[in-house]
């Protein structure tokens, strides 16, 4: 196990560049928009830059999150797996970033990378990273979700051979819809508490998710950004992305952590996407292109066994 000793400065520099990494990237895919960036302060300690890009060529809104927040107690979000540390303070830094494409070809895309310091008596009692980044996909294509996975599998590879399917199969089981059965989309990476591998191997495989999130995902949005859609694919589109208000205020840990502690709420609530819709008791027509993202993409499956492309 590594003695480096946990430094919060290391990670937060790090943050700032992959920020700036994330958004210069989508920027140049958009080809259109740029990012607004607003800076902002927490009264309880601490603050951030929200950066937005609105009605992009691509985009039609994207957000890339930064935070370094600190509170005088942490949150039944954060203590719920660890009770000892109720009544602790905190410090947490993060990126955090939601996609939502115009195009419905092009899937939407989450991502974030944390890292929590619990403080007992004045002195750090416990820190942990947690992270990762999932897909989901409105009209998906095997080949898509096939190249996001073999990208999440190398950047986990370099730390063991069974982190890949660990974080991967957390990631299904975190990113499920309970009330309706199904999964966010067609998976990824999911992970947190991370610290038994000592400070530096865990904020290296950190780094290592953060920055296979552009390798994964941009590939992706530049093959079907220009692909021909109409009215159909769009109400589509929209009626899928109350799946994701969904889970964002029902379930998300980062959604609720963030509103239990005060946080920027244009900043937590940035992950929702700008037009959505509700439709009562829809179905999909037997044998559609929606029908298949039901039965084909909504489910738990070994994707890199299963597809060969």
């Amino acid at each position: 196990m590594s003695t480096t000793e946990p430094s919060t400065a290391a990670v937060i520099t790090y943050l700032h560049s992959l920020q700036d990494s994330i958004t210069s990237a989508l920027e140049r895919v958009d080809g259109g928009a740029s990012f607004r960036r607003d800076t902002w302060e927490r009264p309880e300690g601490g603050g951030g830059e929200s950066r937005v890009l609105r009605e992009g060529k691509v985009f039609e809104q994207a957000g890339v999150n930064f935070s370094h927040v600190m509170g005088g107690r942490l949150p039944a979000s954060a203590t719920a797996q660890r009770p000892e540390l109720a009544g602790a303070s905190f410090e947490a830094t993060g990126v955090s970033l939601v996609i939502h494409p115009r195009n419905p070809y092009v899937p939407t895309s989450h991502a974030n990378v944390r890292y929590f310091v619990a403080i007992k008596d004045g002195q750090p009692a416990a820190w942990w990273f947690g992270g990762g980044f999932d897909l989901t996909p409105y009209y998906p294509f095997e080949e898509d979700v096939l190249h996001w996975h073999r990208a999440a599998k190398a950047a986990c590879d370099p730390f063991g051979p069974h982190v890949y399917a660990n974080y991967k199969d957390w990631c299904d089981k975190y990113f499920y819809l309970k009330h309706r059965g199904e999964t966010r989309g067609a998976g990824g990476l999911f992970f947190d508490d991370l610290n038994e591998w000592g400070f530096e191997k865990s904020f290296a495989f950190m780094r290592a998710v953060g920055d296979a999130y552009i390798p994964a995902y941009v590939p992706i949005a530049e093959k079907r950004k220009d692909t021909p859609y109409g009215e159909r694919e769009r109400s589509f589109q929209l009626y899928r992305r109350g799946r994701y208000v969904e889970f964002n205020l029902v379930y998300d840990r980062g959604t609720i952590f963030g509103l239990q502690t005060g946080g920027r709420i244009e900043s937590i609530l940035m992950s929702l996407p700008p037009l959505v819709r509700w439709e009562y008791d829809y179905k999909p027509e037997p044998g559609s292109q929606e029908a298949r993202l039901y039965t084909d993409f909504l489910r738990p499956r070994d994707w890199l066994s299963e597809l060969k492309g």
